[in-house]
């Protein structure tokens, strides 16, 4: 008298490999073992752009900063800047409470991602408070823009997203302010 194993179907005799089930099973942890190694890749041979290698003067730094922003409140400036791509030309005008401010200014576009792509330019605002530099390429992108005075006194910055903003306006006045402590109110 024969018996049959309940584990094992009569018929089946194909080994385990020549099943489609197990390869398909096996197929997902192979590919994120593939991707996890492509990641490593990515990250041991790319250069982290956005780290700041001296953060704690970068942070000692930001007071200063603040007291810029508080001394361009103080002189209501404000700034328009324009690009015209037919003449690779960036334009503005600079004022202080109301009316044209003339001085060397620094005007800095820092892309949002790739610091290679940062541009510094220098230019003076004539008497009308105008301003203009070439600008050969202004690539469609995030910017973060800063301009100051020659001797570093104020800034003003903000963000320009072109071509979606075809114009900026900056003015002084929107500085970081932070909240007091409540547990400090509270005593």
């Amino acid at each position: 008298m024969t018996t049959t194993s309940p584990l094992r179907p009569q018929g089946d005799t194909e080994p385990w490999y020549r099943q489609r089930w197990p390869w398909l099973l096996m197929l997902g942890p192979f590919v994120v073992v593939l991707a996890g190694g492509y990641t490593g890749y990515l990250a041991f041979t790319r250069q982290d752009a956005l780290v700041v290698g001296d953060y704690y003067s970068k942070g000692k730094a930001i007071n200063q900063d603040l007291r810029r922003d508080r001394a361009a409140g103080g002189l209501e400036l404000s700034a328009a800047l324009r690009y015209d791509p037919a003449r690779a030309t960036l334009t503005g005008q600079i004022a202080s409470f109301g009316k044209p401010y003339a001085a060397d200014l620094t005007l800095q576009l820092a892309h949002a991602t790739q610091p290679e792509k940062d541009v510094k330019l220098k230019v003076r605002a004539d008497a009308d408070g105008k301003f203009s530099a070439a600008l050969p390429q202004f690539e469609h992108s995030r910017w973060q823009v800063l301009i100051e005075n020659g001797e570093r006194d104020w800034r003003l910055d903000g963000v320009w997203i072109y071509p979606a903003q075809k114009e900026l306006s900056l003015r002084a006045g929107n500085t970081l302010t932070v909240a007091p402590n409540r547990a400090a109110a509270a005593e």
